[in-house]
């Protein structure tokens, strides 16, 4: 089991979708995302989204993502932060954000 310890090591924000646009080099389907928290600035993310979301509809929108792991190298792009989501199947992923308009850069707890 996770103790309270680990759990606070994982820094977990408020993010505003700034650009989203296919990402044909994955191996999954994939969207190559980027992503403001606000004082943290802009980072860049892969998410595989594509059934559920189309790119236009992802611009504007809030998300909540891990800001503080290492980088992962994902074809041509280095994701800088883990999109979060449910993930009812395989296939399947559901953006989890806010249900309230908040700053990006926000913390989560």
């Amino acid at each position: 089991m996770a103790s309270i310890e680990d759990f606070q090591k994982i820094d977990m924000r408020i993010g505003r979708i700034t650009s989203a646009e296919p990402f044909p080099e994955a191996r999954k389907p994939a969207y190559r995302l980027r992503i403001d928290f606000g004082p943290l600035g802009e980072r860049s993310s892969s998410a595989q989204i594509t059934r559920r979301y189309r790119p236009e509809e992802l611009v504007g929108r809030l998300c909540i993502a891990v800001v503080n792991l290492p980088p992962r190298q994902v074809g041509p792009l280095r994701s800088e932060v883990l999109i979060l989501g449910a993930v009812p199947d395989a296939t399947d992923v559901i953006l989890l954000a806010p249900d309230a308009d908040v700053p990006p850069g926000t913390p989560v707890a």
